[in-house]
């Protein structure tokens, strides 16, 4: 829409040639204003005020409508350099009420710092941005009527420069997202009125310079947080024991004296995380006097104890259980009180609760079936449930009519985002009647050196053969009984990232699941029911013969904007090679790109098929043992010109990755200073 304003004139009688021969047909200024303001609200806010603006009157006008310049949101909006975010605040600043600056690490702290010109701010996040204690001082002085905040707090932060009329903003400030990078208070004990905590703790062990960090770095700083007020404390921990440190001295406040109002605790740890003397006493106390409607604890503060047996909810909205030892009797008596109505329950996390859907034996092996009168009681209580996540556990079905686990799961009309493990959607037991599925004509050649002609269709069609989706299929018909699921994570139970975000690596992970063995093509294929599907993760699906059911997925998803493909067919070779770059053509709407696959060739055929995907921004790639062509990545760069991450990780030599990444800069002098900083390329 940028290039439209030399296109239409100023005037609205004065129409554009190209214009006059739509007289007689439909324009688009012909539209109510209800409808316009609509399409507008899609447009990124420095392209309507900057350009859209100034193409006509009619467009001026409905450009500075409350309902599109009251919420302006720039992350994730790359194309928004130093100049436009400095005159879009200098135009629309005084009516700005919320403004959204997350992730744009390109803009330095003097752009930032324009953000105090809009005084009418109520909420800001301004997470990712690099503010000195100076700078946040001198903006926050100017916002008198903020009410939430986001902020970073890197080393270097000194609470002490926070200036009076810095203090008395932050004293009305009731929601407060803070992300520590280095052990600190932060603004905390200056939010004396807070409402709602978000702690996301990213500290490392060491500094750069090897030193060994410690939380008594915070010893001697404000450390009185007023949490009277507090209804939501959430804190989120990255691996590191100077995390679990850090996060002990916050809670210790809260020990004392546990707020009246808490509705909602939430603290999501990676691995283990020991209960102290003061955490106990914050669970006794929460288990006395409050009732709450939200959930989740580290594993090690419920494995083996009888908190949830006396912790009272009211109209429960989140429960995360993740990884804890969880049995389905003590779901069903503990968390839905023997079949209590929980209609208020929108997400429920039993990833890695191997036996919730077990009788109360600890005994169970993988292979055993699950309880499905657990599940079913499940369904009917918790009936509107929005987000449930099953995986990380194996879940059997037995023989029975109406019994298996997809079918019980169908009956959650309500689903927008379901994560399963592969043999969850497996049929109940291998049928002697159905053959196994055998590889297509056209299906990748076996052996490792010869070459997939061009031009040559290499794959069958997914809607014929065994690669269509077989109505017979019960993870078939969970699908058609889902149409409106936003969020899918098909993850095989066994499976471990080579590259995990919250966990140690595992060099030597286990084999999948037999039963994990009949899900291939077909299932895959049944995906494509899925109109509205937006994000996909698929894992560990060692029978995937050809891939031919991604390319279902590519024509019938088109709302797709994150892909993730791990581990799929045989571990030894990549036969879905051909099926995904046909896959890719389709998907015009893909931003996020992740594969996970050894011995993975990112060649020629393939970033040609990447480029096909105009709205690519980040791409991953892990490859143990896999292979890259330079000349490739330097191409599919020049062209894809919205890519802000390219991280590939194979098993080229350090050389090439070396000489790579240099090639990618020198190109990058020749781009503006924001393709600039916020492009980059890791090869390693």
């Amino acid at each position: 829409m940028a290039s439209s304003g030399e296109d239409i004139s100023n005037d609205d009688d004065d129409m554009h040639p190209a214009a006059a021969g739509m007289a007689d047909g439909v324009h688009l200024l012909g539209f109510s204003d209800e409808i316009l303001l609509h399409i507008l609200s899609h447009v990124p806010s420095t392209d309507l005020i900057l350009n859209v603006r100034r193409t006509c009157r009619k467009l001026a006008a409905l450009c500075l409508d409350k309902s599109l310049i009251h919420t302006v949101l720039l992350q994730k909006d790359y194309q928004a350099s130093e100049d436009k975010v400095r005159q879009l605040v200098k135009e629309i600043g005084r009516e700005i009420q919320q403004l959204s600056m997350a992730g744009c690490y390109w803009l330095p702290g003097s752009t930032v710092e324009h953000v105090a010109r809009c005084r009418s701010l109520v909420k800001v996040n301004l997470s990712g941005c690099h503010l000195t204690s100076l700078r946040l001082s001198k903006m926050l002085s100017a916002l008198q009527h903020l009410r939430s905040l986001a902020i970073d707090v890197s080393p270097g932060f000194d609470a002490s420069q926070l200036s009076s009329e810095c203090k008395a903003t932050l004293s009305r400030v009731r929601e407060l997202k803070q992300t520590l990078f280095t052990p600190s208070y932060g603004v905390v004990p200056c939010c004396t009125s807070l409402e709602k905590l978000l702690l996301y703790f990213e500290i490392l062990d060491r500094t750069r310079e090897g030193a060994i960090l410690s939380g008594q770095l915070m010893v001697g700083q404000s450390n009185v947080p007023h949490y009277q007020n507090l209804r939501v404390f959430y804190a989120r921990l990255a691996p590191g024991y100077i995390n679990q440190e850090v996060v002990r001295l916050y809670l210790a406040v809260l020990s004392d004296r546990t707020p009246q109002n808490l509705h909602a605790f939430l603290i999501s740890v990676p691995g283990s995380f020991a209960e102290s003397g003061a955490t106990k006493n914050l669970l006794d106390s929460m288990a006395r006097n409050v009732a709450l409607d939200a959930l989740q604890l580290p594993k090690s503060w419920l494995n083996g104890s009888s908190l949830l047996q006396h912790m009272k909810f009211n109209n429960p909205f989140y429960f995360s259980f993740s990884r804890c030892t969880l049995s389905g009797g003590h779901l069903i008596q503990q968390v839905i009180n023997g079949g209590k109505d929980l209609r208020s329950l929108a997400s429920l996390n039993l990833s890695g609760c191997v036996h919730c859907l077990s009788p109360d034996s600890l005994l169970r092996k993988a292979e055993d079936d699950i309880d499905s009168s657990i599940l079913e009681t499940l369904v009917a209580s918790c009936c509107n449930l929005r987000h449930l996540n099953l995986s990380a556990a194996h879940h059997h079905s037995s023989e029975g009519l109406g019994r298996h686990l997809c079918q019980l799961l169908a009956r959650l009309r309500h689903l927008r985002s379901l994560s399963l493990p592969v043999c969850s959607v497996a049929d109940s037991a291998p049928r002697a009647d159905r053959a196994p599925a055998q590889p297509a004509m056209h299906a990748v050649p076996r052996g490792f050196g010869k070459k997939v002609r061009v031009g040559v269709q290499s794959c069958p069609s997914p809607f014929s053969g065994q690669a269509g989706p077989q109505p017979s299929s019960v993870f078939w018909s969970l699908l058609k009984n889902l149409p409106f699921l936003e969020h899918l994570e098909l993850i095989g139970s066994n499976f471990s990232s080579a590259m995990p975000r919250n966990e140690p690596a595992i060099r030597n992970s286990l084999p999948p699941c037999s039963r994990a063995q009949s899900v291939g093509d077909s299932e895959v294929a049944a995906i494509g029911q899925l109109a509205f599907l937006r994000h996909l993760t698929l894992a560990q699906l060692p029978s995937v013969l050809t891939g031919s059911g991604l390319v279902s997925i590519g024509l019938q998803c088109q709302q797709l904007r994150s892909l993730s493909l791990a581990n799929l067919g045989m571990m030894g070779k990549v036969v879905y090679m051909p099926a995904l770059s046909d896959m890719l053509k389709h998907c015009k709407r893909l931003r996020d790109l992740r594969l996970e696959q050894p011995y993975f060739s990112a060649n020629a055929q393939f970033f040609q098929a990447l480029s096909q995907c105009p709205s690519l921004q980040r791409l991953c790639l892990v490859s143990r043992s896999g292979t890259l062509q330079p000349d490739a990545v330097l191409a599919f760069m020049a062209r894809c010109l919205h890519v802000v991450m390219c991280h590939l990780f194979t098993g080229e030599s350090l050389a090439t990755c070396k000489s790579l990444q240099q090639s990618l800069l020198r190109r990058d002098r020749g781009l503006t200073m924001l393709a600039r900083s916020s492009r980059s390329a890791w090869a390693t």
